[in-house]
């Protein structure tokens, strides 16, 4: 592995927001997304991590044998979410450009700051942060260092891209094979999680030695590599060239979709900018204007804007859930609508295929799954409780009541 960024040589003392971890046994109904549902049940956390779970039959012997507080919560208790694409120092509220261009870097930590805490009261447990320059390694070390309280973050620093790039105004500008490696050592040096490419907007992206460059370095260090892709032509480009993850996906062929099958690609949809900017009670609120609500709605009411994206979900690619979170309209607390969309265009057969889009499945994106994304023993107390059950109404998860990060109880 790469040498640690400088930051983690730095001695603690003691953490600024020095969060106690709780022994307590939740009483409720249990959602582990193991395949067990329990409609009463219990889960009992101690030290940061799940010590038992289990049914309403087993909870005298449980609570007998423990000297853990008990707490009816009265709702459904469930895994922690998982935002699998996110830009937390964007706010959904201001262009996105201008906020790139022209926020001066405190405001824009401060962004950061208020969206982690909108993510924990909206039960997410888990951001993977797909950049804003490459202030996300600051808003990670933030976290980990107990200066400010907030989700787990999955950082890319900054996302590289093709000098005069898509997005070039908030990204890492490189050109050639030297400049693409020295860029993802870059990240690298700063602590980044994953690497990010733009590979694509209207024109594919990097010439083949740069793309081969830019994945090699990556995984030549270790980390893994997702790509910006949303038509065809690029999506298999990506894919032959070896990134690990597509970001929003879009138009594919049979054969693309197969080659994503070979590599086991997962896809991260992201959905909400279309839902939240084509209803115009919403829209409105945030400066859309009128013309591009009406292409919002034509777009959203347009099934062939999704026949890739269903085949490959029907075909066995991984979905993973993602927002988008920062882009117009889209608040880092807007989950539930992503995730009903998901289920109406077919990309997700059910609910409870959604929820396993933002919590198992997400956290084998992150390779955290055999740390977070079910309810199990030996597992990190990364859950939440939801006022009603979410598998049988998403919009549940709008009343999110309490959330847990390492058995540190962050909202509620």
């Amino acid at each position: 592995m790469p040498e640690p960024a400088a930051w983690r040589y730095q001695k603690i003392t003691k953490p600024v927001f020095d969060l106690p971890t709780e022994h307590l046994l939740l009483e409720g109904r249990v959602l582990t997304m193991t395949g067990d549902l329990f409609e009463e049940g219990f889960v009992e956390i101690r030290n940061g991590k799940i010590v038992a779970v289990g049914s309403g039959a087993d909870l005298e012997a449980a609570s007998s044998q423990s000297s853990a507080a008990v707490a009816e919560t009265g709702g459904t208790i469930m895994p922690g979410l998982i935002n699998s694409h996110a830009h937390l120092n964007w706010d959904g509220v201001h262009d996105l450009a201008r906020q790139s261009m022209d926020d001066p870097r405190p405001i824009s930590a401060f962004k950061a700051a208020a969206n982690m805490l909108k993510s924990l009261r909206a039960g997410v447990t888990m951001v993977r942060d797909l950049g804003f320059h490459d202030l996300n390694l600051y808003s990670k070390q933030a976290v980990e260092q107990g200066i400010f309280p907030g989700p787990r973050l999955k950082v890319c620093g900054a996302a590289i891209i093709q000098t005069g790039g898509h997005t070039y105004w908030v990204c890492r500008e490189a050109s050639g094979v030297d400049e693409m490696r020295r860029a993802v050592r870059e990240q690298v040096r700063g602590g980044a999680d994953l690497i990010k490419i733009m590979a694509c907007h209207d024109t594919l992206e990097f010439t083949d030695e740069e793309l081969a460059a830019v994945v090699d370095e990556a995984h030549r260090n270790g980390l893994p590599i997702t790509a910006h892709a949303t038509y065809d032509a690029c999506i298999e480009r990506v894919a032959r060239f070896g990134v690990d993850c597509v970001e929003h996906g879009g138009s594919m062929s049979d054969a693309t979709v197969a080659l994503l099958l070979e590599k086991q690609i997962p896809i991260v949809t992201t959905f909400a900018p279309l839902v939240q900017q084509s209803q115009p009670e919403i829209a409105r609120r945030f400066g859309i204007p009128e013309w591009k609500i009406e292409e919002r709605q034509k777009a959203i009411a347009d099934p062939a804007r999704y026949e890739g994206l269903v085949k490959a979900a029907r075909a066995g690619v991984p979905i993973v859930f993602g927002t988008d979170a920062g882009s117009p309209a889209v608040e880092h607390d807007v989950i539930a609508p992503e995730l009903a969309h998901m289920v109406k265009v077919g990309v997700c057969s059910d609910n409870m295929d959604a929820l396993a889009s933002i919590t198992v499945r997400a956290a084998r994106v992150s390779r955290m799954d055999d740390v977070v994304g079910t309810l199990e023993p030996g597992k990190d107390a990364d859950l939440i409780v939801v006022d009603g059950n979410p598998d049988e109404d998403l919009y549940a998860l709008e009343r999110v009541t309490t959330t847990f990060v390492r058995g540190r109880r962050m909202h509620g």
